[in-house]
């Protein structure tokens, strides 16, 4: 993720299953300081329209700009559709949808009542398509969008080999991969090492639901103690020093959530916590790493 410059939130706001209350949570988390937002073009989950009434929102009375802020959608295939609620025509071609998707997902989000100027910072596909040929043609169609109206890709819900595969055959490379984070797929350890290597950008989601057993973990509880935050903000915080970047989706914690994110950096930053912090983010990520290669044998 290409961050704003005044952005110091290594996170994102997530949009899905806000539904009528998108856009005033949209305007509540940029005020709070979430300048990344992440939502799809997918109208069974996502209110992509309300976001963007809520980004004009924030920003007809804000100092900021259009510039300042992070915009994240997605072009989602027709299995992950409601058929009764789509942003294009099913009939037409893989290429056509994501046209006229993307065609949607330029209007929905524009930052002014013409959507001439529009962008979008990171276009991701929301998951493979049945077919790796189906998935190319999605990802070389949304390409074609590179580097006016899209100025980056992505993918979600993506295996390794696909990733890959995606690499080593596009000129428009992913610089997003955005995976649920859980122990089903070992923390995505080797994935993230792909990514890492590569330059793309991991993005968590399931970050707290998927890990009760770290959320109630010693690490958590020992961050609680000496930080004085939250559980949920003291994972969130471990899990960016692995280098992942997630997306919190909080309804009831907007303010709160920030604020302390922005306490927990300042206490890392102090010359007696630096030791201490690294060491926790050393440990997350040995235990995760045993975790994983015992989930994995166990499975043999």
């Amino acid at each position: 993720m290409s961050k704003p410059k005044n952005m110091t939130l290594k996170m994102l706001y997530g949009t899905a299953w806000k539904k009528e209350r998108t856009a005033s949570l949209v305007q509540q988390a940029l005020q709070a300081g979430f300048l990344a937002i992440d939502t799809a073009a997918q109208p069974k989950h996502y209110q992509e329209h309300l976001v963007g009434n809520g980004v004009r929102s924030y920003l007809s009375t804000s100092k900021l700009t259009r510039q300042d802020l992070y915009l994240q959608t997605k072009y989602t295939s027709f299995n992950g559709q409601d058929p009764n609620n789509l942003p294009y025509d099913p009939s037409t071609s893989i290429t056509e949808q994501v046209k006229a998707s993307v065609a949607s997902s330029l209007h929905n989000l524009r930052h002014n009542e013409t959507a001439e100027e529009s962008y979008i910072d990171c276009l991701v596909l929301h998951s493979p398509l049945p077919t790796i040929k189906q998935t190319m043609e999605a990802w070389n169609a949304m390409s074609a969008f590179v580097p006016t109206k899209v100025h980056s890709l992505g993918i979600s819900n993506t295996s390794l080999p696909i990733l890959q595969h995606i690499w080593s055959n596009s000129t428009v490379k992913p610089k997003v991969v955005q995976n649920r984070f859980y122990a089903a797929t070992g923390w995505d350890i080797t994935l993230r090492k792909f990514c890492t290597d590569n330059g793309i950008e991991y993005q968590s989601f399931w970050t707290l639901t998927g890990n009760p057993e770290l959320l109630d973990g010693q690490l958590v509880k020992m961050v609680v103690e000496q930080v004085g935050v939250s559980a949920e903000v003291a994972l969130y915080s471990l899990v960016q020093g692995l280098g992942v970047t997630p997306i919190n989706g909080t309804t009831s914690h907007i303010e709160s959530d920030v604020a302390e994110l922005s306490k927990l950096e300042h206490w890392k930053a102090e010359g007696r916590n630096i030791e201490t912090s690294e060491k926790c983010v050393k440990a997350m990520d040995g235990m995760l790493r045993q975790w994983a290669y015992s989930l994995e044998h166990r499975a043999r």
